[in-house]
């Protein structure tokens, strides 16, 4: 079902990738994930973009789920820092039996800038029926060309993107809110506060700020009961509504994760409306459920952001 090109650490070899976080980040990388949606084999289909990156290399992974997200079929090769990895070329898996998808990927100049998901230079195709049915990256002149393919009739619709970090106090990123838009700076930190209370003694509370571009955009007091939340915020004008549970950070030993989802709020929207189909926990944003879609089909962008805490 999947032909394999030198399976990172953080894939498992043969298997789907697990809904579970702890199981993702298992071995310590930094994991960037993609999910688009878009239609394949005379199918709608998820395609699943995995980048992740430890110490020596970065691992890249395309994946194909079935219509209802019954099978998935992919490739996955690393980038060795060595000269003899392949920085561009193609690999075919083959969907439902007897339907062809070839990969191609040109990474031979791609920058990365500390990143784990690449900035520039570089292109990954997925091409079905001689169509390019999803094509990430910004050398797109050169995807065509190499792949010989049209592009596809139907664009694909970019559902969700996941992200695991890993940090003690601060936690960095930098991410799009919407598809078209541009990167924003994103930073999280948990500290401590002393204040005084009524008999005079010193109490140590948490409380946790998140900056987005270097301006405050959340700053969440008494951090042991308001563990778990929601707010509307403006960026760049735009509205954008706000999740975090932090529960693990305060109450759970050893490596632990906090979830933050950022949902843009479109125009039609309320701001105080729950997410569609997604909860607080730690199973939120599994690749093989249809998230980010609302009951009418209107597609809803949701960043999922793992932010791991270490000691």
């Amino acid at each position: 079902m999947q032909d394999t090109i030198g399976i990172p650490a953080c894939f498992s070899s043969g298997e789907k990738p697990s809904d579970d976080p702890t199981a993702v980040t298992r071995s310590g990388e930094s994991v960037f994930i993609s999910v688009f949606r878009t239609k394949i084999a005379d199918q709608c289909r998820l395609v699943i973009v995995t980048w992740c990156k430890n110490e020596l290399l970065h691992g890249l992974s395309v994946s194909v789920e079935g219509p209802q997200g019954e099978n998935q079929y992919g490739c996955k090769f690393e980038l060795k820092p060595w000269w003899f990895w392949r920085k561009q070329g193609s690999k075919r898996f083959v969907i439902d039996g007897n339907k062809p998808v070839d990969v191609f990927w040109h990474l031979k100049a791609v920058k990365f800038n500390g990143q784990t998901e690449p900035i520039s230079d570089y292109y990954v195709a997925v091409v079905c029926n001689e169509e390019v049915v999803l094509l990430v990256g910004d050398l797109k002149k050169e995807a065509y060309r190499k792949t010989g393919c049209r592009p596809a009739l139907i664009d694909p619709i970019l559902v969700s993107r996941k992200e695991h970090i890993f940090g003690r106090k601060r936690f960095s990123t930098r991410a799009k809110f919407h598809e078209k838009g541009g990167f924003h700076e994103i930073s999280i930190e948990c500290k401590n506060r002393n204040v005084d209370s009524l008999d005079g003694v010193i109490v140590v509370e948490p409380e946790m700020e998140m900056r987005i571009d270097g301006n405050l955009a959340l700053h969440v007091q008494h951090l042991q009961w308001k563990f778990r939340g929601n707010e509307s915020i403006n960026v760049n004008k735009r509205r954008l509504q706000v999740y975090w549970d932090v529960h693990d950070w305060l109450f759970s030993p050893g490596l632990r994760h906090a979830l933050f989802i950022f949902k843009p709020v479109l125009s039609s929207s309320s701001s105080s409306s729950p997410l569609s189909s997604l909860s607080l926990s730690s199973q939120t944003g599994s690749s093989g459920s249809l998230e980010g879609l609302n009951n009418g089909g209107t597609p809803e962008f949701c960043l999922f952001l793992y932010a791991w805490k270490i000691e």
